[in-house]
């Protein structure tokens, strides 16, 4: 049972500067010449741009099976003491100045909000998570309804 999705897309308005940058270099590069330097530059740089746009997107964030998934790295929802989550000005203080360096951080900035998701494990000396999401506060709520539903009853009165 899957209880949050999500992915962490680039959103339309930054496809186009992208797009545009890509073709400007490529029009750089041709600069009127003949042959294959007025045709290679446009096929390599613009699909290069888009596999570009695409990759940085391609973050998907998901809580399920008792885990939170943030593209290829997993976490136990045991290990969550605490789901914080945060909105532009909360976001940029915990990724500030004072920003432990042992964290585990997959932010995009072109998305305001984040979950920051404090960590109970001894055995690892990541102190917390900083994940952006569109919606922190549905993944915060799914988090800690997933570490409550994996939680004994032991666990969860000494909590």
């Amino acid at each position: 049972m899957e209880e949050y999705a999500e992915r962490l897309t680039v959103p339309w308005w930054l496809w186009l500067p992208g797009l545009g940058a890509a073709g400007l270099l490529a029009a750089e590069i041709w600069m009127g010449s003949s042959g294959v330097r007025s045709w290679l530059p446009f096929v390599v740089l613009l699909p290069l741009a888009v596999a570009g746009l695409w990759w940085v997107g391609r973050i998907r964030i998901r809580v399920a099976g008792g885990e939170l998934y943030v593209d290829d790295a997993h976490l136990p929802v045991r290990f969550v003491a605490d789901a914080v989550p945060l909105d532009v000005a909360g976001r940029r203080e915990v990724l500030g100045v004072g920003a432990d360096p042992l964290a585990f951080v997959v932010q995009r900035p072109w998305i305001g909000g984040a979950v920051q998701v404090v960590l109970d494990d001894p055995a690892d000396p990541t102190p917390y998570w900083v994940v952006s999401s569109r919606h922190p506060t549905l993944l915060a709520a799914a988090l800690l309804a997933a570490r409550d539903a994996v939680r004994t009853p032991d666990e969860a009165g000494t909590s």
